[in-house]
């Protein structure tokens, strides 16, 4: 059964015990990994004589797995873990140090349903050299750099892509379908632009992610955290940009370290750390589409549990009441960044779980119930523009607003929750209206200080207790709604 992965990996071997099969697949890694930081130092520190050919040119891991139509399984409740056609499934696989467990969840609920072994061997992807010696190319000269071309791959934009994530990888004959949403060299691409954009390791990432636009509601996390790593028995630690690591010493023996970075990066992020790792990250992603797309596009390699914009938006209804929040239950995508993966014509579905949890939030933290939660809480449409000053097209507008009922104009929101459909991450929105233009209610500076005193806690509050809320039921939080019918089995 491994004839059709030995056309793409070599010294395949059949694991039937996650934990084995895991560990196997570090050591390929890591002796990859080792190899080629001991070549590059050598090149680095004298020149590449005495050093033969391809002495660099190490692989990455790869796993496969071929079912027949006996080993199917037939409880159509599963939304991941299993194979729905028979055939042969395969990806190539990176840093085992930061995704071994949710490799060995993926591959025991393979073996779970299946009953067949899987394959481990050394994938015919080469390891990018920038993947693995972070700063190699940084600075080299002209001729250093045309020896490290002699042995080392470096990245290949023509394999990295998201034709997976988007359907656009259509299976051809005899080749194994993909296992996973993204290749190894995928994964890596974002793993080193993640640092770039948040100014903070990889590593610290949790599972529960909170987006939002505005650095108070950061200032507020940052204040919630540290009362939590100071007081609390939940969270190990507070990572903020530039790896400065507060411990909380009644969780974790580790001293405090790093240093704040003299400018911020261009889309701080913040970890409130679980040993779990099913704590909550918040990333400032700043203003507009453009931003939101960049930012989801590298979380989502992550593989995180979900995320969750809290921002502001421009309410749209007389109704509604500046502090007012709109909880998102359809979007309008103007936004125009994603249609060449996510097309305008398809469906953008609110995800039940999420939106239950956001609702009962507000509730909890409000106090309020019954009508008084619905008169201040409002469920509803929200457009999304790529143009911050949309009010000026008031005319052009007015129809698009009109047909779609909205509630509410934004710049983010349905741009994450494309790419959450897109990249099968359960997402949400939960906005606070903070100015009603077409009503003449302007956000000026005085009318800003007053709604940020009164509202952004609260708004934190209410997206904190929401992961709580989702934290305590995981396994129903990743919907059948996101997956497709011919889809890969890792979540």
């Amino acid at each position: 059964m491994d004839n059709v992965f030995s056309r793409f990996a070599e010294d395949l071997k059949p694991f039937t015990d996650p934990d084995a099969a895991v560990a196997h697949i570090a050591s390929i890694y890591q002796f990859g990994a080792d190899t080629m930081r001991r070549v590059h130092d050598q090149i680095a520190a004298g020149g590449a004589d005495g050093i033969p050919a391809g002495a660099g040119d190490l692989r990455y891991p790869y796993v496969g797995i071929s079912v027949g139509p006996s080993d199917l399984s037939v409880d159509t409740r599963l939304s991941y873990g299993v194979l729905s056609d028979p055939g042969a499934y395969a990806i190539t696989l990176t840093q085992p140090d930061l995704f071994g467990g949710y490799y060995r969840e993926q591959l025991a609920l393979l073996m779970q349903h299946h009953k067949v072994p899987v394959w481990i061997g050394i994938s015919s992807r080469p390891m990018p050299l920038p993947f693995v010696v972070s700063g190699s190319t940084a600075g080299v000269t002209e001729r250093r750099m045309r020896e490290m071309l002699e042995y080392f791959a470096m990245p290949d934009l023509g394999m990295i892509d998201d034709s997976i994530a988007n359907g656009a990888r259509i299976p051809m004959e005899g080749t194994p379908r993909p296992l996973a949403l993204f290749s190894a060299e995928r994964v890596d691409f974002s793993l080193h632009r993640l640092p770039h954009y948040t100014g903070t390791s990889v590593k610290y990432f949790q599972r529960f992610v909170l987006l939002t636009n505005y650095q108070r509601y950061v200032e507020a996390f940052r204040a919630f955290a540290r009362k939590e790593v100071e007081d609390g028995n939940e969270y190990a630690a507070l990572v903020e940009p530039g790896d400065v690591y507060v411990p909380n010493p009644r969780l974790t023996k580790q001293a405090a370290f790093g240093e704040t970075p003299q400018y911020l990066p261009q889309m701080p992020a913040y970890h409130l750390v679980r040993p779990d790792g099913n704590g909550i990250t918040m990333v400032n992603i700043g203003v507009g589409p453009s931003n939101a797309k960049t930012i989801t596009d590298h979380i989502a390699v992550l593989r995180p549990h979900c995320w969750i914009m809290l921002g502001h938006c421009a309410g749209l209804r007389r109704s509604q009441f500046l502090g007012d929040y709109v909880l998102a239950h359809a979007y309008a995508r103007d936004d125009h960044v994603l249609d060449g993966d996510v097309p305008p014509y398809v469906p953008i579905p609110p995800i039940a779980e999420i939106q239950v949890a956001m609702q009962e939030a507000v509730a909890h933290v409000t106090g309020l119930t019954g009508l008084d939660l619905k008169t201040r809480m409002r469920t509803g449409t929200v457009y999304t523009t790529d143009d911050r000053h949309w009010e000026l097209r008031y005319r052009d507008l007015y129809p698009r607003l009109y047909q779609t009922r909205a509630i509410a104009v934004d710049m983010e929101s349905a741009t994450i929750a494309a790419n959450g459909y897109r990249f099968r991450v359960p997402y949400g929105t939960l906005l606070c209206v903070s100015d009603k233009p077409y009503h003449g209610e302007l956000k000026t500076k005085d009318a800003a200080d007053s709604f940020y005193r009164e509202r952004v806690r609260q708004h934190l509050v209410i997206g904190i207790e929401t992961m709580r809320l989702l934290r305590e039921s995981i396994d129903r939080l990743h919907s059948r709604k996101l997956r497709s019918f011919d889809e890969p089995a890792f979540r």
